[in-house]
C-alpha cells in the first residue's frame, strides 16, 4: 500500500478506528490491537488495548499469539480481524462467534473459495499450540489448522444466518484493501443506510422524528440531519450503547436515536 493501512483515512476517521470500533460494539470482551514493535498507531479510544508482536516479520501466527496471550484469561473465544476491512459488519462477527460448539477450536469462513484466517474465530486455549508452532518456525496458519478442530463455513453457510444475509449479502466483510486502487475504490462506495430518530426536545423542533440517512459514523449521521453533536446531545445506538463520539462507526441497518 505504501503506507500504514492502520492510519489510512476513512471518511474522517481511520481504518483502524473503524474496524476496532465495529468489533468493540459487537463483542462483550476486550478488544486488542496487535502492532509491530515500535509501530506508531493512530489515536484510539482508551478502552482499546494495544500489545506488540514479540518479533517483527513473523507472520499472522505471531500476531495471533500476541493477541490471544493478551486476552486468554478473560475470554474463551477471540474474533480476529485484519485492519483493512472497512466493510466489516457486526453481523459477520456474530455469525462466526455463534458457530462455536464445545469441540470446535477454529471457525474459519471460506468466502469466494478462499479461507479467511484473518476474519475468523479462535479459542484462546490454542495459545500453547501456537507458541510451539512459532518456536518450530511453522508460521503458516495451515499448520495450526492441521492440529485443530476447524469448522469451515462456506459463503452459503455463512448466509444461512438471516441477520447476516440481510446486512451483508455479498459478504463484503472480508473484502480487504491490498492495493492503492482497492483503497481508492472503497472510498467511493456509498455509506450504509442508517435510521436516525430524534427524541425528547429534539423531536419538537419541527424536524422529522425519523429519517433515513447514509453515514459511515455517528458524526456523519448527525451532520446528515444538521444536528450539532456536542456535550448537550447524546446518541443511543440500536437502543443500547450511549455515545457522542463522532468517529463511532456505523453499519447497515443501524438505528441511531439522538436525544438532548
Amino acid at each position: 500500500m505504501g503506507s500504514s493501512k492502520a492510519a489510512l483515512d476513512w471518511h474522517g476517521s481511520t481504518l483502524l478506528r473503524r474496524v476496532t470500533g465495529l468489533a468493540q460494539r459487537t463483542v462483550d470482551g476486550p478488544v486488542v490491537v496487535v502492532r509491530a514493535p515500535d509501530q506508531i498507531l493512530p489515536t484510539l479510544p482508551s478502552s482499546i488495548e494495544v500489545v506488540s508482536d514479540a518479533r517483527e516479520g513473523r507472520g499472522p501466527l505471531q500476531g495471533l499469539a500476541a493477541g490471544l496471550a493478551a486476552i486468554a484469561d478473560r475470554a474463551p473465544i477471540a474474533y480476529v480481524s485484519s485492519t483493512d476491512v472497512p466493510l466489516l459488519h457486526p453481523a459477520f462477527i456474530r455469525r462466526v462467534i455463534d458457530a462455536f460448539t464445545a469441540e470446535i477450536d477454529v471457525v474459519l469462513p471460506e468466502v469466494g473459495g478462499f479461507r479467511q484466517p484473518l476474519s475468523a474465530g479462535y479459542r484462546t486455549t490454542l495459545l500453547a499450540r501456537l507458541e510451539e508452532l512459532i518456536g518450530a518456525d511453522k508460521l503458516k496458519p495451515a499448520f495450526l489448522f492441521a492440529q485443530s478442530q476447524v469448522l469451515g463455513l462456506t459463503g452459503e453457510a455463512m448466509l444461512s444466518d438471516p441477520a447476516l444475509a440481510a446486512a451483508d449479502p455479498e459478504l463484503a466483510s472480508v473484502r480487504n484493501l491490498n492495493e492503492p486502487d482497492d483503497y481508492a475504490l472503497a472510498l467511493t462506495l456509498p455509506p450504509p443506510d442508517i435510521v436516525v430518530e430524534r427524541s425528547g426536545a429534539l423531536a419538537t423542533s419541527g424536524a422529522p422524528c425519523t429519517e433515513r440517512v447514509q453515514a459511515w459514523s455517528l458524526g456523519e449521521a448527525a451532520d446528515a440531519i444538521a444536528l450539532t453533536l456536542d456535550e448537550h446531545v447524546a446518541a443511543a445506538l440500536n437502543g443500547d450503547q450511549i455515545d457522542r463520539d463522532r468517529e463511532l462507526p456505523l453499519a447497515a441497518g443501524d438505528t441511531v436515536q439522538f436525544m438532548r
